[in-house]
């Protein structure tokens, strides 16, 4: 439940051959989107009927207002994460970043304020993906753990089984801390 698919057109080949399977999504992009339109909006609302109330509202400033506006809803705007076996997918508003996850060479932490987990492929490609969205969405994990298990046996993911240790780990404490929550042992 909760989970959206898309299939490819039966007979579709790209230049290579694709991984078999459906893609997951990330359930609760949706709701961030709305919020980040709803942040943006309200930002917009405010300044407006301050500069309104004041008498100081002209097409300069409403057009510097609705700018500002845009710039935090593009900075909220999270990334649209999917998964399907062989490949993650981050989608920006006008960047599409996709890695194949059954031929992993490196997996790490980012340095920064917000944590990010850098995936990086045997053909050069890079993804930047928020942990919390693996965490949040256990079908999305499922897929990745499984191809970065893959990656292992077959001997290219060199770097990075201790952050898929320590995601893994986060993942379940929070799993196991729900189950107790929901079961009134916490």
């Amino acid at each position: 439940m909760g989970q959206r698919s898309t299939h490819a057109a039966p007979g579709a080949q790209g230049a290579e051959a694709q991984p078999p399977g459906s893609w997951v999504h990330d359930v609760h992009w949706a709701g961030e989107l709305r919020s980040a339109m709803g942040v943006a909006s309200l930002l917009f609302t405010t300044l407006f009927a301050v500069d309104a109330g004041s008498g100081r509202l002209d097409v300069t400033r409403g057009v510097l207002w609705a700018g500002l506006a845009c710039l935090l809803f593009v900075i909220l705007l999270p990334h649209r994460v999917s998964v399907r076996p062989g490949l993650l997918s981050a989608r920006g508003l006008l960047t599409k970043h996709t890695v194949r996850t059954d031929s992993l060479v490196s997996v790490h932490w980012s340095d920064g304020v917000a944590q990010r987990m850098i995936l990086r492929d045997s053909r050069g490609s890079r993804v930047e993906v928020d942990p919390t969205v693996l965490a949040r969405n256990p079908a999305m994990w499922h897929l990745l753990d499984a191809d970065s298990r893959s990656s292992i046996r077959q001997g290219t993911l060199r770097r990075g089984t201790t952050a898929l240790r320590q995601l893994a780990q986060r993942i379940d404490r929070e799993t196991a801390h729900t189950v107790f929550k929901v079961s009134g042992l916490h």
